[in-house]
């Protein structure tokens, strides 16, 4: 198997245009209408999901299992968003980020996230494995 491409210091980047629904008001997470905590998130895991991605061999893929991040600064709806992530630790299959995100304005969000690298196939086998208990 082609072998995996994942090294400390690669970076991603991914951005968006906040909508009302990514507001705290409509994902059930507060009535304001500002950036939910769970759009930054979101957000935050997709642009390391999307790098690790990138560098695995087929079959290969990753799937998050810690999130420690602040939501710093709020942000309306209409503004673009973006999230730049970094990989800081690589601990055989275990993969940690740094993510920030910003808006147009300044820093709205910055933590670490953790991936697992896994193989699709094992792994959706032993997931779904649990229906039939």
């Amino acid at each position: 198997m082609e072998e995996n491409k994942l090294r400390i210091g690669l970076k991603g980047r991914r951005e968006e245009r906040v909508t009302e629904e990514m507001t705290a008001a409509k994902c059930c997470s507060g009535p304001v209408r500002v950036y939910a905590t769970p759009m930054m998130i979101a957000l935050m895991e997709t642009t390391c999901w999307r790098l690790a991605q990138s560098c695995l061999p087929e079959g290969q893929d990753t799937v998050g299992t810690k999130v420690l991040v602040n939501h710093l600064a709020s942000t309306p709806a209409g503004m673009k968003v973006w999230c730049e992530c970094e990989i800081i630790g690589i601990d055989r299959r275990a993969i940690t980020f740094s993510v920030k995100a910003y808006d147009e304005a300044e820093l709205i969000g910055e933590g670490t996230h953790e991936r697992f690298i896994i193989d699709l196939e094992k792994f959706q086998a032993k997931t779904d494995a649990k229906l039939s208990r």
